[in-house]
């Protein structure tokens, strides 16, 4: 990133979504899981349109179940297990996040104060520029996901939303990929 407000400006060529550990298990103790996990499969849906590749993480699945399945409906075949709370931790998924071209990763998932967190951690501690989708994380409790995202924002993420995000990612109504999105944010 450098320091002219329009380099602050992510863009889809040079950024990577992950959708982080959003099971089957886990998301029924989610608070406002239903909407978490719609905004996810939204962000899902544009990264697509846009061309941006997607990274989709499951802890422990032999404990915690599959990816949900509206998840799978938009992306059925790209999951990468962990046992690592901070996605970076699991070599295989810092090699697709940490590669050449990828500037910005844009996180969306659960849990905001546990996976999530130490993700934008560990994905500032390598360089990158970190938006975390406020209305696309969840925890068991609010605190805790108000928690997260502080500390996130302490450390330098970008704390957004899935609108917002989207619509800078297209950057232009003249892009055609502008009308394929527009239905995602109305």
């Amino acid at each position: 990133m450098g320091d002219t407000p329009l380099s602050w400006l992510i863009e889809p060529s040079s950024s990577l979504l992950m959708v982080i550990d959003l099971q089957e298990k886990l998301i029924p103790h989610i608070h406002e899981s239903d909407h978490v996990v719609e905004r996810a499969v939204r962000m899902i849906r544009a990264a697509k349109i846009l061309g941006m590749p997607v990274v989709v993480t499951e802890q422990y699945p032999r404990g915690l179940g599959p990816t949900v399945a509206p998840v799978l409906e938009v992306i059925p075949d790209v999951k990468m297990e962990k046992t690592t709370f901070g996605c970076l931790g699991t070599p295989a998924i810092r090699t697709a996040v940490v590669s050449p071209g990828i500037q910005t990763v844009v996180l969306v998932g659960i849990e905001a104060h546990v996976c999530v967190l130490q993700t934008a951690l560990q994905a500032l501690g390598e360089g990158l520029g970190v938006h975390v989708v406020r209305d696309a994380v969840g925890s068991r409790t609010i605190a805790d996901a108000e928690a997260g995202l502080a500390r996130m924002s302490q450390a330098g993420a970008v704390i957004t939303t899935s609108e917002m995000t989207i619509l800078e990612l297209v950057g232009d109504a003249k892009r055609p990929e502008f009308r394929q999105v527009l239905p995602l944010v109305k």
